[in-house]
């Protein structure tokens, strides 16, 4: 059926088309006989508003843009759930892009949402974005931009993260704790912020334990995709390599999966042989055989906190205000399980 307009209401009641508009929106100089007849006839033709009219007269679409490197991953999925649940609190719609870690297709979908006129945008950068001026333009345009997990440190805008030196740190710490002599790291691609940042707080754990780094430990992510095959390719390298290794930070659960997956298929004894940390505790993490040792990486309250800070900032634009940008940093932790050792108590002399 053709939608129903105000002015077809407005002639089967024989009054003006902005009397119908102004009862339905209940203003006070509308009597409330008025006001009942034209609620009344509007739900029984269910009139809908014409949202494009109502956009062009507000200059908002009540949608957001959101781009993230992988919509399956256990992490992202979560990171979606957030952003929607506070959206919908607010009446806005999000448009969910995924960019597959490239940079060509991040910038065709910032152009692609800018077209489409969304009121803002949260995006965690692609592995393979090594270029900012795509996300300078939409700053450029004022239009509100936050970045959440994988960021990128030199653009001005809000940010929503968590502290990846430092749990990366702990992570590794823990490992040295447990009695680990010899650790290795797999680690991201060589650009995305956190994949430096972990192989960062990795890399000094070791020093402010007086133990030496040694580049051949550190197996970077030759996919693009930090994917359980990866894991799987990396423990076997790792094998064939460093028989000595005795304990693996690695970036991801998914690659940390993959790798206790190979390690199982060629006997190697979890954590009697080599003790595995893995980051993000992906609900698989608890469930394989042994389960993994983690840190907790809070994926629905970064959704949270990135949505309501886009919509912060989409108010102080709409009430034309300057934009205040804030860096946010969620708390992480470590969840132990059965992939790495009891802590060693240490001797006092």
């Amino acid at each position: 059926m053709k939608p129903v307009t105000l002015k077809e209401i407005a002639e089967q009641l024989n009054i003006s088309v902005t009397t119908v508009s102004k009862a339905l929106k209940d203003y006070p100089d509308i009597s409330k006989k008025t006001k009942a007849l034209v609620k009344e006839l509007a739900q029984t033709l269910n009139y809908k508003p014409n949202a494009f009219a109502v956009n062009l007269r507000t200059k908002e679409s009540k949608t957001i843009g959101l781009i993230i490197p992988e919509i399956v991953h256990h992490f992202f999925s979560s990171v979606i759930k957030g952003i929607v649940a506070q959206a919908e609190k607010k009446g806005y719609l999000v448009i969910i892009l995924q960019s597959n870690e490239s940079y060509e297709l991040e910038k065709k979908q910032i152009q692609l949402l800018l077209r489409q006129r969304v009121d803002g945008i949260l995006i965690s950068l692609a592995n393979g974005t090594a270029d900012y001026n795509h996300l300078t333009d939409v700053l450029a345009q004022d239009k509100p931009l936050v970045m959440f997990d994988k960021i990128a440190k030199i653009v001005k805008c809000s940010k929503v993260i968590i502290d990846d030196r430092q749990a990366a740190y702990a992570a590794t710490q823990h490992l040295i704790d447990t009695g680990c002599k010899r650790i290795a790291h797999f680690r991201g691609a060589l650009l995305p912020q956190n994949s430096i940042d972990r192989f960062l707080g990795y890399k000094k754990a070791l020093l402010d334990n007086n133990m030496p780094y040694d580049p051949s430990l550190v197996y970077i992510c030759q996919c693009g995709d930090e994917s359980f095959e990866e894991g799987k390719m990396n423990a076997r390298q790792l094998l064939k390599d460093h028989k000595d290794v005795d304990g693996i930070f690695i970036n991801t659960d998914m690659v940390a999966i993959g790798a206790i997956t190979e390690f199982n298929a060629q006997g190697v004894k979890i954590p009697e042989d080599i003790s595995v940390v893995g980051f993000s505790n992906w609900f698989m993490s608890s469930v394989i055989s042994p389960s993994l040792t983690t840190i907790d990486q809070p994926g629905y309250e970064m959704g949270k906190a990135a949505f309501k800070q886009l919509y912060k900032e989409m108010q102080q634009v709409k009430n034309k205000k300057p934009i205040v940008y804030k860096d946010i940093v969620l708390e992480t932790g470590l969840i132990k399980r059965q992939s790495t050792k009891e802590v060693l108590q240490k001797t006092l002399h």
